[in-house]
């Protein structure tokens, strides 16, 4: 009988869509895999190396998820570690990057049953805003419109209700695309172009998105290097967000959770990757 796998990849039961990355991957290791839900009932300190992989629903769950991920992390490797997983899981870190001098889109914090919704949204006059979940993945319950719309109101009110929420002008360059680039034990890899359907804003491939190779500029590369400094541990796997505003790169997000990593654009991207968890797992 064969040994059961020392290498676990992290996914969901209900996947909004297929990872493209992970037969990639685990045909990269070299060794066999189990691809394992993260709320599976399974015995976690079978393996030697957990990865983050596409746990896609976590963010519906994340008090549930972060104390999955403190069981695992006391038990086996976990890949992203747990202080850049819980650091990451709520966008407020985009404002501790921002404290240290990485330029992001401009934002705004919205505290959940705050009562200072309408005076937030005042400051943005007629303006077009996106208004989106402080934790959430992919644009899910993102809303773009004009600041002074009721439908604005209704889901800023809505979002409020339910948790913190970021408030942000809209950024019109978005329709050029949005830039990613993928670094694999702190090295750049890679980078794609995202760009959205015609009509759209979201660059993600669940609402039509497109995606192709990108030669990065040296500011964003700079950018890039400067918002991963900032995060609280070593990361094996990382995709950085961003976009041009007024000419200079600004950063839309840090991924270290589940992000798509686009090994498709880069063939041969996923060895550097699989290098790092085969190393975990000794």
């Amino acid at each position: 009988m064969s040994a059961r796998p020392e290498i676990a990849f992290v996914t969901c039961a209900d996947m909004p869509k297929p990872d493209s990355d992970a037969e990639l991957l685990m045909a990269a290791c070299g060794v066999p895999v189990d691809l394992v839900a993260w709320d599976a009932d399974v015995d976690w300190s079978a393996y030697r190396c957990v990865l983050l992989r596409s746990p896609w629903d976590y963010h519906t769950r994340l008090p549930e998820f972060l104390a999955w991920a403190r069981r695992v992390d006391r038990c086996s490797r976990l890949l992203n570690p747990l202080p850049v997983v819980e650091w990451n899981s709520h966008k407020r870190y985009l404002f501790e990057l921002a404290a240290r001098g990485v330029d992001i889109v401009p934002t705004r914090f919205i505290e959940r049953h705050s009562a200072q919704l309408a005076h937030a949204l005042a400051e943005f006059g007629g303006g077009e805003v996106v208004v989106k979940p402080a934790v959430s993945i992919g644009a899910f319950g993102a809303f773009r419109g004009a600041a002074d719309s009721a439908a604005c109101a209704d889901h800023l009110r809505a979002l409020a209700a339910e948790g913190d929420v970021l408030l942000q002008p809209f950024v019109p360059g978005i329709a050029d695309g949005e830039v990613s680039l993928i670094f694999f034990g702190g090295r750049y890899s890679h980078a794609v172009r995202k760009v959205p359907q015609a009509g759209d804003y979201r660059c993600q491939d669940i609402w039509g998105g497109v995606a192709s190779a990108h030669t990065p500029a040296a500011d964003e590369v700079a950018l890039a290097e400067a918002a991963l400094a900032a995060a609280p541990g070593a990361c094996a796997y990382a995709r950085v967000d961003m976009l041009r505003l007024d000419g200079r790169p600004v950063l839309i997000e840090l991924e270290l959770i589940e992000p798509s990593l686009f090994f498709d654009t880069a063939p041969g991207s996923e060895r550097a990757l699989a290098e790092i968890v085969r190393a975990a797992a000794c």
